[in-house]
């Protein structure tokens, strides 16, 4: 736990902003599953079928939808928080090792152009 800490701790800003933005934007792409819209679907037919084929009130079917539309929101939304997380620190990691990896081949340049002086 104290090396993840100290990993994170020598990140420059920059390189952490581009994980935060990278980790939202997947995060918020994968938000929307096929549960997600399977459910809303399910809330459409109910409310389709309460507004045509019953004699229930307009006020019974827009209760309805607004709680429908607020589940799929609601679970929307936490499913974004929990992805946002594993995907900031997948993103971390990779640019890390991507940083890593250009010094080690700018140190490898540098020592071959000395030798071939």
């Amino acid at each position: 736990m104290a090396k993840k800490e100290n990993a994170t701790l020598r990140t420059s800003p920059d390189t952490k902003q581009m994980a935060i933005r990278r980790a939202r934007y997947r995060a918020s792409a994968a938000m929307w599953t096929l549960e997600v819209a399977v459910f809303l679907y399910a809330v459409l037919t109910l409310i389709i079928i309460l507004a045509t084929y019953t004699k229930v009130g307009l006020e019974i079917v827009s209760a309805v939808a607004v709680v429908g539309l607020a589940l799929v929101w609601v679970i929307g939304w936490r499913r974004e928080r929990a992805l946002y997380q594993l995907y900031y620190d997948e993103e971390l990691s990779r640019l890390e090792e991507e940083s890593k990896k250009a010094l080690i081949e700018e140190e490898v340049e540098r020592a071959l152009h000395q030798k071939r002086r």
